[in-house]
């Protein structure tokens, strides 16, 4: 068995970027998570959830935040998949920026939100990214020791393309920082993440803020995991949890094999091709 032992960090979002780094110091000295392979963190760590805050909370490439995670990375031996952050460019542009470190700390993978959520749900639910940050244009997946993983950040994986994109670059495992609201979340969630887990027969890792009634944009949480048979591996509640998975690569060839969609697909009727590539 090729087994991945992972530990979802569902956090509260504190107004204090220097809180919302040390708790998670603390939760890695944690004995429980000594022998995690994977540690992963949601969108919008270390900045609460609001467009005006993404300005104020960003930060340059390699900044604090930036700097604090990879040294967490080393110090634990641990590959980290440190959420996102709000990242402003040398042009002065701001993005949602999701990071990932190695088990030595060095950054391995770096995806920039390419699917700014503007939203406006009637009685629900409005919000508009784009009123401070810019859009990315990668298709993001990176080498690990155990297989390749595909990296995007919440509204991204709503788009069956870049979920199929990742894959055709050989992704098994797909991770998704996130924060659904208290709208999108209970109707769409679970569902989400169990259709492109099933459709591309990967396992995909959503991690998501825990629910804080007080703020101004309300997480539904529910941090999750499913299986490459389109099955719900771990779900969370809305609570401030660290939950300890393992799952079990060998599955997924397994079920590819088995029900081999990616094999069927009719690629004399159609293509799916990334523009910048």
């Amino acid at each position: 068995m090729k087994i991945i032992k992972i530990a979802n960090l569902q956090l509260k979002v504190y107004a204090d970027k220097k809180e919302n780094v040390n708790q998670i110091r603390r939760i890695l000295e944690k004995d429980e998570l000594a022998e995690v392979d994977f540690i992963t963190l949601p969108e919008m760590f270390n900045c609460p959830y609001q467009t005006s805050n993404f300005p104020v909370y960003a930060e340059e490439d390699q900044g604090e935040t930036w700097t604090a995670c990879a040294e967490l990375a080393r110090k634990h031996n641990v590959y980290l998949s440190a959420g996102s952050i709000p990242e402003r460019d040398s042009k002065g542009l701001i993005y949602n920026t999701a990071y990932v470190f190695d088990r030595n700390g060095n950054q391995i993978g770096k995806h920039r939100k390419a699917h700014l959520f503007d939203i406006a749900v009637s009685g629900g639910q409005c919000f508009k990214e784009s009123d401070t940050l810019t859009a990315g244009n990668e298709v993001t997946v990176f080498d690990t020791e155990f297989c390749k993983v595909g990296l995007c950040i919440c509204y991204d994986f709503r788009f069956p393309e870049l979920a199929r994109l990742m894959v055709q670059e050989g992704a098994e495992i797909i991770l998704v920082p996130a924060a659904f609201n208290m709208t999108t979340g209970p109707a769409h969630w679970e569902t989400m993440f169990r259709q492109r887990a099933l459709d591309n027969q990967i396992y995909a890792i959503g991690t998501a803020p825990a629910r804080d009634t007080s703020s101004g944009y309300i997480s539904w949480g529910h941090s999750i995991i499913t299986g490459p048979w389109g099955d719900i591996i771990m779900q969370m509640d809305e609570k401030e949890t660290v939950k300890i998975t393992e799952i079990d690569l060998d599955v997924v060839s397994k079920v590819r094999a088995e029900l081999p969609l990616l094999a069927h697909r009719r690629l004399d009727m159609y293509t799916l091709k990334a523009a910048n590539k």
